[in-house]
């Protein structure tokens, strides 16, 4: 920038001498001029020297803002994941005390009817001698009554009487029902089995052999025999299919076929509860185990 002037300031002093051309003149004059340019090529390199600096300067700085922001969001959706796991293990626990209740609920009520079937087993079993005279004889299955005959009558030869059958256990087998199931609610699986297994054969016509049968396929169950449960459960359904233990059994079968991880059988058990026995206690149980597995039920 010094030289321009110093140049101008040569030539006009040569000028003012006499001793430049106009030749020299201009050739001094065109090399003022490219010095010119070159200077505001100078300029203009300098400026966008300038200008490349504060955009890089502008980038660190968005660089820096981006990578806090990063941070901030990261702690955030970090925060946010671990109130989903709080929220869903809440979630869980609540579905699991729900499924603890409805179990107990419905063991309650089977308990419930349990009673109320020994009560009238035994009530029947009480009346049952009653009804004859101090004088009657006997009766067992399948065999025919005779009665003694009195003064003046015909010979007890004579006189028979259709055949009768006893229509509620003996005393002895209900007392060895009842142990079972006490055993049962005492978590004595092998005892309760051997018992229920006792009556069965001492009362296959029992009103609480239907009972009997599906307590035998709950202590199985209860033993983590699933096969075996499976096996006992469909005795059930098959030898009493008017039981009102029939629901229970296909539910326990769905949840027998799904613990040995036989999924599609046990959806097709709950499914068909909930079709079968729409209103009962166990459909209810099988929506709520159907929904747990993703599958949704009207």
């Amino acid at each position: 920038m010094k030289i321009i002037p110093t140049i101008v300031v040569t030539v006009a002093a040569f000028a003012a001498a006499g001793c430049v051309s106009t030749a020299d003149f201009e050739s001094a004059q065109r090399q003022i001029a490219e010095l010119q340019e070159e200077l505001a090529n100078i300029k203009r390199t300098a400026s966008s020297k300038e200008e490349v600096q504060n955009v890089n300067v502008r980038i660190v700085e968005q660089t820096d803002m981006l990578l806090k922001s990063n941070a901030q969001l990261s702690t955030k959706v970090d925060d946010m994941n671990e109130r989903i796991q709080t929220t869903q293990g809440s979630v869980e626990q609540a579905v699991y005390r729900l499924d603890q209740m409805s179990t107990q609920l419905s063991q309650t009520r089977r308990d419930v009817e349990e009673l109320r079937a020994t009560v009238r087993a035994a009530a029947a079993a009480t009346a049952a001698p009653a009804v004859a005279g101090p004088d009657a004889v006997p009766v067992t299955p399948d065999q025919p009554v005779t009665p003694r005959p009195a003064s003046g009558s015909p010979s007890s030869s004579e006189v028979t009487v259709p055949a009768a059958r006893v229509p509620a256990a003996p005393a002895d087998s209900m007392q060895t029902y009842q142990s079972a199931y006490r055993d049962y609610q005492r978590g004595n699986f092998d005892l309760a089995i051997e018992g229920f297994q006792e009556f069965l054969t001492a009362s296959p016509a029992s009103d609480l052999a239907d009972n009997a049968a599906y307590w035998i396929g709950e202590s199985l169950f209860s033993q983590k025999k699933y096969q075996e449960a499976i096996e006992q459960f469909d005795a059930v359904v098959n030898k009493y299919p008017k039981s009102d233990k029939v629901p229970g059994a296909l539910l326990k079968k769905g949840y027998s076929y799904i613990n040995i991880n036989e999924r599609a059988q046990g959806v097709v058990q709950l499914q068909y509860v909930v079709h079968e026995h729409p209103r009962s206690q166990e459909a209810a149980l099988a929506r709520q185990k159907l929904r747990q597995l993703g599958i949704e039920t009207r």
